[in-house]
C-alpha cells in the first residue's frame, strides 16, 4: 500500500509469522519479503495442495514446523527469533471444522494467542504484534447495520466464540503488558478470497475444485450474505497498522476492522453466478440437507480505519473475482504460482497510487 506504508520501514526486520502455511499466511509471508523483512515462519505442516507449497514460500522465509498450543516451543521461537514485529495467524480457521472438534479450536485460537502474546512478553526486542482474529468475533444479532470494533464479541459456534475469547485476551493483554516500547493491535477482517485458497468448507475453494473437476458445487447457504473481500486488502490494512505501531503511534493499538465496500457484502448466490460467469463453465445446486448453524448476514463498519488510517478498498468484489479466475487458471497452465502471486501483488500495490479499480 505505497499510499499508507512505508515500504524502508520493513528493510531488514525480523519478523515471526505464525500461521504462515495457510492461506493469508502465505501470502503475507510473500509480501513482507517482498519489502525486504527477514521472515520467519512459525505453523503446522502444510497442506499437500497449498499455496505455501504451490509458490514455495519455503524458499523465502526461515521454515519451523510447530503447533501453537505447545507454550514452550513457542517461547523457544520467540526467544531464537528475537522478533522486532509479530504477525499471529496462526488458528484454525473454519467454523464447520469448529463443530467437529471444539476443544481443539479453542485450544488454538484462544490458548495459542495467549502462549504466543506470553512469550512476546518476555522479551524486548518487540515493537509491534498484530493479532488476527475475524469478522466473526462479534455477537452476531443478524441485523443490517454493520459491527464496529467496539461492540461486544460473543459466537454462536465454537469457531466464533473462540475468536470473540482471543480478542478479550488481546484486549487483556495489551492493558497489563504492553504499551510501551511494544505495542499490541487486533485486526479483524472479512471473509477474504483470493488464488491459491484450497481449504475445505470454504465457498471459493469449492467452486474452483468443482469447476475443475468439472463436477457440480453443493451450496449451503444461497442468501447468507458476508463481507467478502479479496485476501491483498486485508493483509494491506494489516502491514498498514504493523507500520503505526512500528513508528510508535500508540492510537494504533487497539481493534481495527478492515473490510469491502458496502456495497461488496454480497449473497453465497451472487458470488457462485459471477465466480462461474468469469470463469466461462460451472454449475451449482442448493443443498438440501440440514445445515450447521452458520451466521446469515454479518457486515463490517471501516469507517475507523478509513478516518484515522486513510484506508479504504482498492479493489471491488467483481475485480477481486477477475484475479481469483486469473490466477487459477493461469497456474493450471503451468505457470509459476509465485510469479503470478507477486504479479498479482504488483497489481495491488499500485492500485493505491491509481485511481480505484471498479468492476459493476
Amino acid at each position: 500500500m505505497e499510499d499508507l506504508v512505508n515500504t524502508d520501514l520493513w528493510l531488514g526486520k525480523r519478523v515471526l509469522l505464525t500461521g504462515h502455511t495457510g492461506f493469508k499466511g502465505a501470502w503475507l509471508a510473500m509480501w513482507l519479503t517482498q519489502m525486504g523483512a527477514k521472515v520467519t515462519g512459525l505453523a503446522l505442516p502444510a497442506e499437500e495442495k497449498s499455496l505455501f507449497r504451490q509458490a514455495r514460500v519455503e524458499e523465502l522465509v526461515t521454515h519451523i514446523e510447530g503447533d501453537i498450543r505447545d507454550m514452550d516451543m513457542v517461547e523457544k521461537v520467540v526467544q531464537q527469533v528475537q522478533p522486532q514485529v509479530v504477525f499471529h495467524l496462526a488458528a484454525q480457521p473454519i467454523v464447520r471444522e469448529s463443530y467437529r472438534t471444539p476443544v481443539e479450536t479453542f485450544a488454538t485460537n484462544v490458548q495459542g494467542t495467549a502462549h504466543v502474546l506470553d512469550a512476546c512478553r518476555r522479551v524486548d526486542c518487540v515493537e509491534a504484534i498484530v493479532c488476527v482474529t475475524s469478522d466473526k468475533c462479534y455477537e452476531n444479532r443478524e441485523w443490517v447495520w454493520p459491527y464496529r470494533e467496539s461492540d461486544p464479541m460473543g459466537g454462536h459456534d465454537p469457531y466464533s466464540a473462540s475468536k470473540g475469547a482471543a480478542e478479550i485476551i488481546i484486549a487483556s493483554y495489551r492493558q497489563s503488558y504492553f504499551g510501551g516500547q511494544a505495542k499490541l493491535a487486533s485486526v479483524r477482517a472479512g471473509n477474504v478470497i483470493g488464488g491459491g485458497d484450497w481449504a475445505a468448507d470454504r465457498l471459493i475453494p469449492d467452486i474452483v475444485r468443482a469447476i475443475e473437476a468439472g463436477e457440480e458445487v453443493e451450496i449451503r447457504a444461497p442468501s447468507a450474505v458476508r463481507p467478502w473481500q479479496h485476501v491483498l486488502e486485508a493483509l494491506g490494512g494489516y502491514i498498514t497498522i504493523a507500520s503505526r505501531l512500528i513508528e510508535n503511534c500508540d492510537w494504533a493499538a487497539t481493534a481495527w476492522n478492515f473490510g469491502p465496500a458496502e456495497s461488496d457484502a454480497k449473497p453465497v448466490r451472487w458470488i457462485v453466478e459471477r465466480l462461474i460467469s468469469e470463469w466461462g463453465s460451472g454449475r451449482y445446486r442448493i443443498a438440501n440437507t440440514e445445515q450447521l448453524h452458520e451466521a446469515k448476514l454479518l457486515r463490517l463498519d471501516c469507517s475507523k480505519a478509513s478516518a484515522e488510517l486513510g484506508w479504504s478498498p482498492s479493489w471491488s468484489l467483481g475485480t477481486a473475482l477477475e484475479f481469483i479466475v486469473d490466477w487459477h487458471k493461469r497456474t493450471q497452465e503451468g505457470e509459476d504460482a509465485r510469479l503470478v502471486s507477486m504479479g498479482h501483488l504488483d497489481s495491488y500495490r499500485a492500485s493505491r497510487t491509481q485511481p480505484h479499480l471498479k468492476v459493476m
